[in-house]
This record gives structure tokens, C-alpha cells and sequence, in this order.
């Protein structure tokens, strides 16, 4: 295994645990979630928001949204730091050990790979766009195409270079937004930013779900990087810091910039502001961050689902961002507002029945969690059944319905249905 981990510069701990001299500072981990929450559908979410609702309105339900991710976000990254492992095999124990490797390995999959296409969209529009300003015309799906091979080759590498791509494009992006922000203040003041009023589309709780939407994937894989973290206080701290007002302040630079140019498609946005071929190198700056860690994820997931070898996890992540590359070109981006709904309703139930089982049936306890042989049907059903809830039940909030469903409806059953048998003892993972 020592051999496995230091052959080059390709990271290869995939899914057995990190080792304690391995472990990072809670900064360097938070500069990761700050990479991956300064993206361009972080703006394009407030934009989308503040084109459905008053502005007031869309900004409280965006942040409103991002709390309740943070929330289920930091359970997931302490149990990530407590175990050491990523979240494909933390939720060995509530789904099984197929259970997780296939079904929740699957959906986290495709919806990192769905993530990874819609960013891959922006960029090529982008470049294009970058392009056409230079008088050279360049095919959207071409420049999908040359960009979501070089942000893989980022992701295939893995955690390092994150750390050193966000070091260069969490500045960029954060300018980006702060000077969208003074050309809206500019513009309007900050009387008529209040006064903006716009056809009510959605309301505060669709609002929110579209919020949760944005970022629900990394609450959900919060472990996936929290693994690195020394302790849980690290972890927490990574989260709080990296997500929560960074997100919010990207979701409130989106909204009134898409106030400013009458739209939330970023690349006109970029272009109304004044500065097209700055704000196109910035906006592949941003999403390349971004994409790298949809991609590292989709790999996680796929090296889990197929069993995998550790140093087969480059691969995985290349397959992964492959398919999203593919999606790219097949113009996923214009179902983003219908993918983003999918979202909530699918993946939060995964941190519900997670959160249940490690922190209420387990009480925290990395001492008493062990994966289960095969499927445990208790997580799976009310993981099924959640998700259902999420989509039909459009009272309230559909994340915190889904998530609170999955959490009730798992301790319920998981006191029916018996569960397997202990799969291998914790240490025999690896």
C-alpha cells in the first residue's frame, strides 16, 4: 500500500483510509470547498433566483438553501474524518456494501458527471465567446470538447492539484464578483437594487430547493475531502468557512449582476459588464476548479462501484469525466434549473440516511460503525421513498422534507428489516 501511495505525482488513495501523516490543515481543505463553491453556477443561481422572485426574496432564499447544506454537510465531513474514507464507502454500512457500491456509487456518479457536463457547457461557451471576440470563430461543442479534456487531466492527478489550481482561480472568480457588484451598484444604487421587481416565477421554498440544488452533491461527498481533515473540529471549520459565506456572497454577486445584464446566462452577463475577454478567462478559471472536483468525485464513485484497485482511480476519474464531457456536447446545460430540482430530491436523502445511521443508530462512534455485507434494504427503501417525498411533496422545503424523511423512515425500518451480516472488519478495507 506504502507503494501504491507514493508512486508519482497521480494520487492514489482512493478508498482505503488516509493515513494521519497524510492529513491536511483545515484551510487548505476549506480552499478546496471555496474552489468548488466559487463557480459559475454559484452565479448563475442567484441570477436564476433573482429572475423568479424579488430580489430581497431570491437573495434570503439562496442563502436560506446554502445554511441547510452546510447544516448536513458538516455530519457528513466528520464522519468523513473520523473514518478516513471517502463517502462511497462510509455509507457501506447504511446502504451495504453493494448497496453503496453500486446504487449510491451510481447516483453520486452521475450526478458529479451531470455537474462536470454543465460546467464543461459554460466553458465552451465561454472560450467561444472568448474567441469570437479575437475574430476567430471556434464550434461551442469543439471548445466542450478540447476543454473537458485538459480540466480531466487536472482531476486525474488529484488532490494536489486542486489546491494549486484554487490558488489561482478563487481570486480570479472573487474579482469577478466584486466587480459585477460595483457596476451594479453603480447602475441602479442601492434603492433601485431594492425596488427591483420581477414576474414572480417560483416561490421562497422553490426558491431554497434550488439553492440546496447548487451545492447538494458536495454536502452529500463531504467526506470525500474531509478524509484529509486532522479532527472533526477541522472539519467543520473546512466547511463553515469554505462554503458558507463564500456561496452566499457568490449567490448575491450573481443576483445582481443578472439584474444588470436582464439575464442569469453568465456569458452575456460577462459580456453586458464590459470586459468580455477578462471575464471569459476568468470564468474558465472558475469552472475549471470546479469541474476538477466533480470529476475527482465521479472517479471516487466509480472506483467504489466497479471494486476497483486504489491506483485504478485515475482511470475511473478519466471514464467519469469522459461521460460528462459527452453530456457537455449534448447541451445538458439547457435542463440546468430541471437538474438542479433532480438534485435536491435525489441526493439529499443519501445525507439523511447516512446522518441516521452514523450519528443516531451509532451515536458518532467510529468504534461501532462496520459496512454490511450485500444491500441493507432499510437504507435503500427509504432512500427510494425520500427521494419520492422530495419530489412530490411541494410543501415547504423539498431538501429538509427529503432529508428528515430518509432519517425517520431509516431508523424505522432499520428496526424491521435485519440487517446483513458485518462485511470485513473496518481495517480490512484497505
Amino acid at each position: 500500500m506504502a507503494e501504491e501511495r507514493s508512486s508519482g505525482i497521480v494520487e492514489q488513495v482512493a478508498l482505503e483510509q488516509v493515513p494521519l501523516d497524510q492529513r491536511q490543515s483545515w484551510p487548505s481543505i476549506a480552499l478546496i470547498w471555496a474552489g468548488a463553491v466559487i463557480s459559475v453556477p454559484s452565479l448563475m443561481v442567484g441570477g436564476a433566483l433573482a429572475a423568479g422572485m424579488p430580489l430581497g426574496k431570491g437573495i434570503l432564499a439562496g442563502i436560506t438553501g446554502y445554511i441547510i447544506v452546510v447544516i448536513f454537510m458538516t455530519f457528513q465531513g466528520m464522519q468523513g474524518s473520523d473514518l478516513g474514507r471517502p463517502t462511497v464507502v462510509n455509507a457501506s454500512s447504511a446502504f451495504g456494501r453493494r448497496g453503496a457500491g453500486i446504487i449510491i456509487s451510481f447516483v453520486l456518479g452521475v450526478s458529479v458527471m451531470g455537474w462536470f457536463g454543465v460546467q464543461t457547457s459554460v466553458t465552451g461557451a465561454a472560450f467561444s465567446g472568448f474567441l469570437s471576440q479575437l475574430g476567430v470563430t471556434f464550434p461551442v461543442w469543439l471548445s466542450s470538447l478540447v476543454w473537458g479534456v485538459i480540466m480531466l487531466t487536472t482531476a486525474i492527478i488529484g488532490y494536489k492539484a486542486l489546491s494549486y489550481l484554487n490558488y489561482i482561480a478563487v481570486p480570479a472568480l472573487i474579482l469577478l464578483a466584486v466587480y459585477g457588484t460595483v457596476i451594479a451598484l453603480q447602475t441602479y444604487g442601492l434603492q433601485g437594487l431594492a425596488a427591483h421587481t420581477t414576474a414572480s416565477s417560483m416561490t421562497f421554498f422553490q426558491g431554497v430547493a434550488i439553492s440546496v440544488g447548487g451545492f447538494a452533491v458536495g454536502g452529500v461527498i463531504a467526506g470525500d475531502y474531509s478524509r484529509y481533515a486532522r479532527d472533526r473540529k477541522g472539519s467543520v471549520l473546512s466547511s463553515l468557512v469554505g462554503v458558507l459565506p463564500i456561496g452566499s456572497a457568490l449567490l448575491v454577486a450573481g443576483a445582481l449582476m443578472s439584474v444588470v445584464a436582464g439575464t442569469y446566462d453568465i456569458t452575456q452577463v460577462v459580456s453586458t459588464l464590459g470586459f468580455p475577454v477578462l471575464g471569459f478567462i476568468i470564468l474558465i478559471l472558475a469552472t475549471w476548479t470546479t469541474n476538477a472536483v466533480n470529476a475527482y468525485s465521479g472517479g471516487l464513485a466509480i472506483t467504489n462501484m466497479l471494486n476497483l484497485k486504489g491506483n485504478r482511480r485515475a482511470m475511473a476519474t478519466a471514464v467519469a469525466g469522459g461521460i460528462g464531457t459527452i453530456l457537455a456536447i449534448s447541451g445538458i446545460i439547457n435542463y440546468f434549473i430541471s437538474f438542479l430540482v433532480v438534485m435536491t430530491a435525489g441526493i439529499t436523502p443519501i445525507a439523511g440516511v447516512m446522518i441516521a445511521d452514523y450519528w443516531i443508530r451509532n451515536k458518532g462512534n467510529p468504534e461501532t460503525w462496520e459496512p454490511q455485507a450485500g444491500f441493507n434494504w432499510a437504507g435503500i427503501i427509504s432512500w427510494l421513498a425520500a427521494s419520492a417525498i422530495g419530489l412530490l411533496v411541494t410543501w415547504g422545503s423539498q431538501a429538509i422534507n427529503a432529508i428528515v424523511a430518509a432519517g425517520v423512515l431509516y431508523l424505522i425500518l432499520s428496526k424491521i428489516i435485519p440487517a446483513g451480516q458485518p462485511a470485513v472488519a473496518a481495517q480490512e478495507l484497505d
